[in-house]
Formats: C-alpha cells, structure tokens, sequence
C-alpha cells in the first residue's frame, strides 16, 4: 500500500467493522470519487466554495475515480447501512489529496450528506457497469446465436419434448429460439435503466435537501452525464429515491432472469454435444482441454 491518506474517522471504522475482510468494489469507490470531484465545481460555479479548493478538490476526486487509489478505501462492506464510513472514507482520501486548508466535511463534503451520496454511487456504479460492460456482452451474445441461426437453417434434427423425440425441427429454429432468449433478456435489462439512474443526490440527510443549494443536485447531475455520458436524472419523488433501493431490486430481478435463460441455453448445448458414441453427439463442441486426467480419450 502507498502512504496512508485516510484519517480518524476510517481508522475507527475499520476497528468498529471487522466483519468480512471484504471492501468495497472498486467500481463504486470510482463513483464516489467523481461524485466529490464534480459536487466540488458545482459548489464553486454556485459561489458557494473557493476556486482554488473546488479546483483541488475536483482534481483529487478525478484521480480518486480513476482507479489511481483504490487502495485506500480498506473498510468492510458490511458496515453502517447509510455508508457513512465509506463517505468519510473518500471524504479524507480526497481531502489530503487537496492539500492545505481543505476540510473532509466542510469542503469535500459540502451540500451533502452519507445518505443521499451513497447510493448515488452504488446506483450510478450499476448504471455505468450495465451500460458499459453488460449490455455491450449481451448484443454480441444474440448477433453470435442469430448468425448461428442462419448457418444452421437447413440442418434438420429431431425436436424432442421431456427428451423424447418429437417432430423435426432445424439447428437453426433452436438457436433462433436462443437469440431470442437473449433479446429478450437485453430488453428486461434495459427497461430497468431509467428507473436506476434515478439519483437521489440533493436530498441530503433525510430527502428534505437541508443545507444544500437548490440547484447543487442538477449541476452535478449535468456534469456527470457530460463526462461520462450515462442518462442520469432526479427522481420523481425523493424521499422513495432515497429511503429505497427497489430500482436495483428490479435489475437485479432481470439479471437473474437472464442467469436463468443463460443457464438453460448452456444445458441444451451440453446435452446435444453429449457422446461422441453414446449421447446425442448432434452437436461438435470445441476441444478446449483434457477432460479426465484418468481417461486419455476424454475431451
């Protein structure tokens, strides 16, 4: 580990939550990181803090987002539910990464509180992970099974139901089948992103929005979606955005149903590549590695 930039308050923390030995992910430390960076210049464009220190600020917040020190956030996931520990975590990183003069609370923390920032970040984490990561994966899973659907359009095999034989089917209407599947998955995950990018940052301590400027929460939503170009929005009503976390409930709830379908579609493909000589052997699987360490044939 690099020197040590957090203060008291995660010292005593991390004595006071000893549970897992497992952090925080490095993903949402980077949105904590940009959350502070940006609430920083929205303050200073407020007039609300000196340019000199939002400046500093901002600029530790960047490199706190970027990665460059994710070491520095040692304290155990399980921890208070509203995430203040990890808030005062990134508000001392950040701090003494400013320099001189620059207060965790009254500068790097100001115009919020551990409950509205939190889940901003856990939600703007998942929003940005989703979008980035997931759905890209998903798109090039569907196009892989819809081209496989068309090479395999004149293969005819035998449908089965309950794994007795049934009808003539082709390769290719199963894997379309697939493809669809997995559409149809993307379009669950999808329909859940509006809802999840839903901020509640400006509602402070309880939702009310005490000690913040009004205008706080849609300046540092305007820098955030400017910088990264996620769709991220103020909640229709605050204090359920804030009290309530039902919008990751029903992501989750879609990524499960997409495990499901992943899960089914791996199953089918095992059992149709099953044999060569005493399975179903319709399909060629890759021989990716030795299969039995006792067995020299087995693939």
């Amino acid at each position: 580990m690099s020197e040590q930039l957090w203060g008291g308050e995660t010292t005593k923390a991390i004595e006071n939550f000893p549970v897992s030995g497992e952090t925080i992910p490095p993903s949402l430390v980077k949105w904590l990181g940009l959350i502070k960076a940006n609430a920083a210049r929205a303050n200073a464009e407020l007039g609300l803090l000196d340019a000199d220190i939002a400046d500093r600020i901002a600029r530790a917040g960047d490199a706190v987002g970027s990665g460059e020190h994710d070491d520095q956030f040692p304290i155990d996931i399980f921890q208070t539910g509203s995430g203040t520990s990890s808030n005062m975590n990134t508000n001392e990183v950040i701090a003494t990464l400013a320099g001189e003069g620059v207060h965790p609370n009254d500068h790097v923390n100001m115009g919020q509180s551990s409950n509205d920032v939190f889940p901003s970040a856990v939600h703007l984490a998942a929003l940005d992970q989703v979008t980035h990561d997931l759905l890209p994966a998903m798109e090039e899973l569907a196009v892989a099974l819809e081209t496989k659907a068309e090479e395999f359009k004149d293969v005819v095999k035998a449908g089965r139901t309950h794994l007795m034989d049934a009808v003539p089917v082709t390769l290719g209407q199963e894997f379309g089948g697939y493809a669809s599947q997995v559409r149809h998955g993307i379009d669950r995950v999808r329909g859940t992103l509006d809802r999840v990018g839903q901020i509640p940052l400006g509602g402070t301590a309880t939702g009310t929005g005490l000690n913040t400027h009004p205008e706080f929460s849609a300046r540092v939503r305007a820098l955030l979606e400017a910088e990264t170009g996620l769709a991220i929005s103020p909640p229709h009503d605050r204090f359920e955005a804030q009290a309530n976390r039902d919008s990751l409930v029903e992501l989750s709830g879609a990524l499960k149903v997409y495990a499901v379908s992943l899960n089914k579609i791996a199953n089918d493909l095992a059992l149709m590549g099953s044999g060569p000589r005493t399975g179903l052997a319709e399909l060629h699987l890759p021989e990716l590695q030795k299969g039995s360490s006792i067995m020299p044939g087995k693939v």
